[in-house]
């Protein structure tokens, strides 16, 4: 497998993580739980999902550079 497929494939599975961070940040608030940490999760998949992000957007261009 090449890298391109594996950061897509990890992109995938942090899209998911931040996903399951959302929604458990939201179940907090409508329970009024004053956890910041709560909050907070959510940018933990965030930050590398930004990053893979970014290289996909940026993987066709670079290869029509190249080519």
């Amino acid at each position: 497998m090449s890298t391109p497929m594996w950061i897509r494939q990890i992109h995938r599975w942090l899209s998911m993580a931040f996903t399951l961070a959302v929604i458990a940040n939201i179940v907090a608030m409508t329970m009024q739980v004053q956890a910041v940490w709560i909050g907070f999760l959510a940018l933990v998949p965030l930050i590398p999902l930004l990053a893979t992000g970014l290289y996909l957007f940026a993987l066709p261009y670079l290869n029509r550079h190249n080519a």
